[in-house]
């Protein structure tokens, strides 16, 4: 990832969610989840039609969404609030032989030259595969897809001591209900940074851009 960015401080002092903050952070898990359906027909017929992966355009999307939002890019570190200007994913890879790898992309709004980037980062970690992210790093967000199951509710694992503050989304199988097409989504955050209310914020974000397609998911760039 090269160098590491330089994060803004929060003032806490005069931060809106101070108080917030100084409760939940004291719990054993402040980490909340929500999990909603979100309609992707228009997503999928436009990834068929322009032959790009549906798969990659959701990662994009996902990613894109995320950096638009501050309350994403908050992070506890030594018990202050910092906020990074753009979060990174961090994915899980599935391997040949059916264990996974953690795997660490570079994000740019671009979408052919994500896909174009992240398909070389894969291909490396692939042969060398890992199951830790580079110490004291926290510019992430933890992502992984279970296209086995349409699943209803979600947790991912979490470092309890201390806890950590990198949100996590999680989304599963294509599933149909009456003529559309849906897949559900999961977010979850650390509720000492972030509310049910920027969750919906996001959920309501990320479908905007699942009904305009055609706003992010461009052809692959050649060479």
């Amino acid at each position: 990832m090269g160098d590491h960015p330089v994060p803004r401080k929060i003032d806490l002092e005069s931060w809106n969610r101070r108080r917030h903050f100084e409760n939940f952070k004291s719990y054993g898990d402040p980490f909340f989840n929500i999990t909603a359906e979100v309609e992707v027909s228009d997503l999928r017929r436009h990834a068929r039609e322009h032959d790009a992966s549906f798969f990659a355009a959701s990662y994009f999307l996902v990613l894109k969404i995320v950096n638009e939002l501050e309350e994403f890019r908050y992070r506890i570190r030594e018990g202050r609030v910092i906020e990074y200007d753009v979060v990174h994913p961090s994915i899980t890879i599935l391997l040949e032989d059916e264990t996974f790898s953690f795997c660490t992309l570079k994000y740019v709004d671009d979408f052919p030259e994500f896909i174009q980037d992240s398909e070389k980062i894969v291909s490396r970690v692939k042969e060398n595969p890992v199951l830790a992210d580079e110490p004291g790093q926290d510019d992430l967000l933890y992502m992984t897809s279970i296209p086995w199951i349409s699943f209803t509710g979600f947790m991912h694992p979490i470092h309890m001591h201390p806890v950590d503050s990198v949100p996590r989304i999680a989304w599963g199988k294509i599933f149909q209900k009456d003529s559309s097409l849906y897949m559900p989504l999961s977010v979850q955050g650390h509720h000492g940074l972030m509310d049910g209310l920027h969750a919906g914020r996001y959920f309501a974000r990320v479908q905007e851009l699942l009904d305009r397609p055609e706003a992010f998911v461009e052809a692959r760039k050649s060479g």
